[in-house]
């Protein structure tokens, strides 16, 4: 029974058939629940659905991210050049390691991490010098080491200049890390997110393209980095290890049956699920466009196909984000702002002596972009709704 505080509109929801949930339950009537065939057939799946040689699946696209940190040898005061538009879990995993996240801000259309200044960070830290400090952050990269890589984010299922950042990369020597945890199924000048550097890496979280409750997957044509990633995902056991024996140091980073049953559905499925997003998304780009003071989101010329992960709305100078977001809670329509810019969360703050107007493009961005409830199984009369109430939220 709903009530004044239940939203109109769900803000994300998975879309599960009778046929999903028969898979789950199969695997229950078995004796493997993790490490079984289900977790092989799921890897096939997405990594042949890419093109890539190798899918390696995980129990997060964090946990993903991580292991391709760890795959390109990245460690205590290493630089990674990436971006500050993203979801914490892009930085996070440098992190873990020690390592020292070098920001560079990013093209005001797509959000997504701009090639030229990666260039320019690149050529600056590698040659050394008065022009590599401005790079670093304010403090805790005293002892900063070498650069060792970039680190791209596919931001809200369009990915990134994978040509221009490639280049650099390979002027550079350094590694390349494709964030493709939003962008299953996109494409990049014809070729799919997540093969378009050295590693990619897919999450299945509810809101997903593909869901498997929790999960992810690295895709990688490596065979040495797929070994070693492999390997580290099921606490350090290598190729020819016993259930006790453990070459590298490793993590609990395995997928479970179940997991994988659900998953492995979903892919069955990908292209349905892609082109009812698809529509979703052109259903708000019609309604936005006679709504004055609001741009629907902008697609970056080598985008040849856009994978919807969320429909992020923004606002023109002059009106208030954060306000029109309360109003559309009064209007029980559930929102939120897209991205909190990195660099500005307390303990990055804390840690590196970030300030605001350090990266003013992602602060822009942070400040203007609002997340509208958005899912495959959304109706176009809940986009009515949702579109209705925000021409009224913006009055």
């Amino acid at each position: 029974m709903s009530d004044q505080n239940t939203p109109l509109v769900p803000m994300s929801s998975p879309d599960i058939t009778d046929t999903e949930r028969q898979a789950v339950m199969d695997v229950l009537n078995t004796p493997n629940l993790s490490m079984g065939p289900r977790i092989d057939e799921f890897e096939k799946s997405i990594s042949g659905y890419v093109g890539a040689k190798y899918g390696i699946g995980v129990n997060s696209g964090t946990a993903g991210l991580h292991l391709c940190v760890k795959a390109a040898g990245i460690g205590a005061d290493d630089l990674v050049i990436t971006t500050p538009f993203s979801f914490v879990a892009s930085t996070n995993v440098l992190l873990y390691e020690n390592a020292i996240p070098v920001f560079v801000d990013v093209d005001p259309n797509t959000g997504n991490i701009r090639p030229d200044l990666v260039a320019q960070a690149a050529r600056d830290l590698v040659t050394g010098g008065s022009q590599a400090r401005k790079w670093l952050p304010r403090k805790g990269a005293e002892s900063a080491g070498a650069l060792k890589a970039v680190l791209a984010v596919d931001v809200f299922g369009q990915p990134a200049d994978y040509d221009s950042l490639n280049e650099v990369a390979g002027r550079h020597h350094l590694h390349l890390i494709e964030d493709s945890c939003e962008s299953l199924g996109a494409k990049y000048k014809g070729r799919f997110a997540g093969t378009l550097a050295e590693y990619g890496v897919f999450a299945f979280y509810p809101n997903k393209q593909i869901t498997t409750g929790e999960g992810g997957m690295i895709v990688t044509s490596d065979v040495q980095a797929e070994k070693y990633m492999r390997g580290l995902r099921s606490q350090g056991r290598a190729p020819g290890d016993t259930w006790l024996q453990h070459t590298y140091m490793g993590y609990n980073y395995r997928m479970d049956e179940m997991s994988a049953a659900l998953g492995l559905v979903q892919m069955n499925r990908i292209e349905e699920l892609l082109n009812k997003r698809q529509q979703v998304a052109e259903w708000y780009n019609e309604r936005l466009e006679q709504i004055p003071g609001v741009q629907p989101p902008q697609l970056g010329p080598e985008t040849t196909r856009v994978s919807w992960f969320v429909y992020v709305a923004r606002f023109e100078p002059g009106y208030d984000r954060d306000v029109i977001a309360k109003r559309l809670g009064e209007h029980r329509i559930p929102v939120r702002p897209y991205f909190l810019p990195i660099h500005l969360q307390p303990y990055m703050i804390e840690r590196f002596g970030f300030k605001p107007d350090d990266f003013p493009v992602t602060e822009d961005l942070g400040k203007r972009g609002l997340s509208l409830p958005f899912s495959s199984i959304m109706t176009e009369a809940q986009v009515d709704t949702v579109c209705s109430a925000l021409r009224e939220s913006m009055r």
